[in-house]
């Protein structure tokens, strides 16, 4: 993308705060079009030209040649365009069913394809244990840990993953998510250098991280070591309160502006450093996409550049090739 500014900047809205199954059980994925169209208008009403097609709300991977189709066509009906892709909760490491979320992966590889969209995020988190179900916010209790005897694995399926994409003209986005091999920094790091593939990056997810209770690195070390790998990035933010001589730490969801990351700090360093991905806007509780339109517009008023012709470094990774939401 070249003579982005914060007119033109591809923000996409996370499907994220709509739920995956309908009010009488359905499956949003087998419930089709007529299910579909409702949620997208939605997003259009609230201000979007843009969706992140969460899988946690809809699994185009495992949708058909007809029904990806039947998909652009309500997408287009809303006038919003499908332009990124979250998997989530889908490990391709996961001890019971990580071949089976590697198939997956290669057939969302191929469902974006289909739909023109050029950037996909893929995660090593797991499913949310029971404990974490019961949780009002989930990141409160304990969930998966990654094994590092594991890491070997990762990088085999995650170069499988990305070379796949690269075939297709897609870049690949690894979300940072805790206790994970994407769970620090440093781990995020040394893991897209160890795949070692141009089409492969960061989605610094520092929310993931800054929410935790418990000790946390610092916000601005990550955004330092991990922005520089960046080529997608879903954006959000919490309030949070420390007492570290009594080891107690809180955080809940807030508005971009309000939370703990300076947000307007970190994307004049992510641009420094040559970002140039699409944005995707997250919110958790409440009326998420609202908020989700709130942090939008705090980007677009105060956050990002107002006009072309601003200094780009160089980033380490490639970044999407249009502003549009397929491939030129």
């Amino acid at each position: 993308m070249s003579g982005l500014t914060a007119q033109n900047w591809p923000i996409a809205a996370a499907a994220l705060p709509f739920p995956g199954r309908t009010s009488d059980g359905r499956s949003v994925t087998d419930a089709g079009p007529e299910e579909w169209i409702g949620t997208l208008t939605e997003i259009a009403d609230a201000g979007f030209d843009r969706v992140d097609v969460t899988d946690s709300w809809l699994r185009v991977g495992d949708l058909n040649a007809q029904r990806l189709r039947a998909f652009a066509d309500v997408a287009a009906e809303a006038g919003v365009v499908p332009t990124s892709i979250s998997a989530i909760r889908r490990s391709v490491i996961d001890h019971a069913d990580g071949e089976e979320n590697l198939a997956y992966s290669h057939r969302t590889l191929e469902a974006a394809a289909a739909l023109g969209i050029e950037t996909v995020s893929f995660g090593l988190h797991q499913a949310l244990t029971a404990q974490q179900q019961k949780e009002l916010w989930f990141w409160t209790a304990e969930g998966h840990r990654d094994d590092p005897a594991d890491w070997a694995l990762a990088v085999s399926r995650l170069q499988e993953l990305g070379r796949h994409a690269a075939e297709l003209g897609i870049l690949v986005s690894l979300e940072m998510y805790e206790d994970t091999f994407l769970g620090t920094a440093d781990s995020a790091v040394r893991l897209v250098n160890d795949i070692g593939l141009d089409n492969v990056g960061l989605n610094p997810d520092i929310g993931n991280l800054i929410r935790l209770h418990r000790p946390i690195e610092p916000w601005w070390e990550l955004v330092e070591k991990t922005l520089p790998y960046a080529n997608f990035w879903h954006v959000k933010n919490y309030a949070r309160d420390e007492d570290s001589a009594r080891g107690e730490y809180f955080a809940v969801p807030a508005p971009m502006q309000y939370g703990l990351i300076d947000y307007r700090r970190a994307f004049r360093y992510a641009i420094e450093q040559g970002f140039q991905g699409v944005i995707c806007v997250e919110n958790y509780g409440g009326d998420g996409l609202s908020v989700c339109a709130d942090n939008r517009d705090y980007l677009r008023r105060h956050v990002l550049p107002k006009r072309e012709g601003y200094a780009l470094g160089t980033s380490r990774v490639r970044q999407p090739q249009s502003v549009r939401g397929g491939r030129s």
